[in-house]
């Protein structure tokens, strides 16, 4: 019965697995048969100076974002969860960001960043602020991918979470009150203990989508200013397709594996350490 499903993964996941390592093991090129060179293209890319900053650009995009989403999230799914009435209809609003197409809210965005037309700068002037060059400066422009990623990705993490805080038993709460815990204390020793599986298979999600996130760079920077928004997906997308060497552009893509095994172990461990418990 599991047959269609195993041959249906191998077509779409592990055949192009093998078949991107393979390319990466190569010298190929668009159009141009390549021959075998070993891990020459790899250590290729550990003497060049812009996928060593693109590994520091993806590491502080994922930290920082991932940070972000956890701590808003969670206390939206909070906020959420202690809500009287209109519960159903506030989470359908929460939902939109995360709901409405990457390149449609990258390309609001984009406007709202514009150097010249952007309604941010025109609140910054009104205030008396200067104006910021969103997407000309190295440092905003980082803020500005990591900004647009967080607003995608809390509504998922506060509805993920809320399920996760509605599956809790109110009689723990209860009892805790009675012994006089305070929030705080209810929070640590009741909320999140009970909250890790469900944060953990959400921050692992989340670490795989966001590691491999293409459209909001890709649309908003192109991996500029002076490649200082460049993620693993945006630079292979750039040296294997649009500069042709598609081995090397795979060698990019599968520096991606490793860290996200890594990470998958990781989260898995969490969680079947506290089911142990």
């Amino acid at each position: 019965m599991i047959l269609p499903s195993l041959i249906i993964l191998n077509l779409l996941i592990i055949y192009p697995l093998i078949q991107a390592f393979y390319l990466s093991l190569t010298n190929q090129r668009i159009g141009v048969p390549g021959a075998f060179v070993g891990f020459k293209n790899y250590v290729e890319l550990l003497k060049q100076d812009i996928f060593l900053k693109t590994l520091m650009n993806s590491g502080l995009y994922v930290s920082v974002s991932l940070a972000l989403k956890t701590i808003f999230g969670l206390l939206l799914a909070l906020i959420l969860n202690s809500l009287p009435r209109g519960r159903a209809l506030f989470r359908a609003i929460v939902l939109l960001p995360w709901v409405v197409p990457a390149s449609m809210s990258v390309l609001v965005w984009q406007w709202m960043f514009d150097p010249t037309f952007s309604v941010l700068n025109w609140i910054l002037v009104h205030v008396g602020l200067n104006r910021i060059n969103w997407l000309g400066n190295p440092f905003w422009a980082k803020v500005s991918v990591i900004t647009i990623n967080v607003w995608r990705g809390i509504p998922f993490f506060a509805i993920a979470l809320g399920a996760g805080l509605v599956a809790i038993p109110k009689e723990l709460y209860e009892s805790a009150s009675i012994d006089g815990a305070g929030i705080w204390v209810r929070f640590s020793r009741i909320t999140l203990p009970l909250l890790r599986p469900v944060l953990g298979i959400v921050v692992l999600y989340s670490l795989v989508m966001t590691l491999a996130d293409f459209e909001i760079v890709y649309i908003l920077t192109r991996g500029g200013p002076m490649q200082s928004t460049h993620l693993l997906g945006t630079l292979s997308y750039q040296i294997g397709l649009a500069g042709t060497k598609i081995s090397l552009g795979a060698a990019i893509s599968l520096f991606l594996f490793p860290i996200l095994l890594f990470s998958a172990l990781f989260a898995l461990r969490i969680i079947l350490r506290y089911e142990e418990l």
